[in-house]
């Protein structure tokens, strides 16, 4: 089964574009404010109110589009350092809010089908966040990592080091892995790009490009070998 990105419900009574709106309540320490609010801002969010009771937290309300909150809570529980707490409830309908830029990172797709290597990983890690491990199968449009940049970038995952009479094959165990992020079916969803799926299966949850051929795609930067 493929899920795509979720859509809110629009509105058309008077000639008039008009969209569902969230009364976000978030509480997270004060030393936060900064990337909060700035996040806020980025998603339409609207601060009408403000409190502080001295001990060091701070509790803001927004009014803002519901799909500005699509993706949110996970990227507001990272910036909070898992500190922050957010409640929502809906306050009705309002002007179409414009376009609203959920995520900034873009997408590390693989450009081929086979098993990822620790080799092709280790070279690969300064690139992003992995979502992959040694060992698992991918195919070509496969969404394997997020990007540290803005745009997408193709990489090749399977790549295998040329073993010569210098360089050995258990080299690799040397190589330290970074943990690769465990993706969840809430965490995928949050994740997704209008040009993204999440494929469910009974043994695994992927993400991947709706337009799997690379060529067919339009991306600014490549990387391959």
């Amino acid at each position: 089964m493929s899920v795509s990105k979720p859509e809110v419900k629009i509105r058309e009574e008077g000639g008039r574009k008009l969209e569902p709106y969230e009364d976000a309540q978030l509480d997270f320490p004060e030393s936060f404010m900064g990337v909060v609010t700035q996040k806020m801002a980025l998603r339409k969010g609207r601060m009408t109110e403000m409190k502080s009771d001295g001990s060091g937290r701070v509790r803001l309300n927004f009014r803002v589009p519901a799909r500005g909150l699509i993706g949110f809570r996970g990227e507001y529980l990272n910036d909070t350092r898992g500190m922050g707490l957010l409640n929502t409830i809906f306050d009705g309908w309002d002007d179409w809010a414009g376009f609203i830029q959920a995520r900034i990172q873009g997408s590390l797709i693989s450009d081929r089908t086979g098993k990822a290597t620790t080799y092709a990983i280790w070279h690969l890690q300064p690139r992003g966040r992995l979502f992959i491990s040694p060992g698992c199968e991918v195919y070509e449009g496969m969404i394997v990592g997020e990007n540290a940049r803005e745009n997408d970038m193709i990489i090749n995952v399977v790549r295998e080091k040329h073993l010569t009479n210098v360089r050995a094959s258990g080299a690799d165990e040397k190589q330290i892995l970074v943990p690769p992020i465990q993706v969840t079916l809430e965490k995928a969803l949050e994740y997704l790009s209008e040009d993204e799926l999440v494929e469910v299966t009974p043994g695994s949850i992927r993400m991947r490009k709706k337009q799997l051929q690379g060529n067919l795609r339009s991306l600014v930067r490549t990387e391959r070998d």
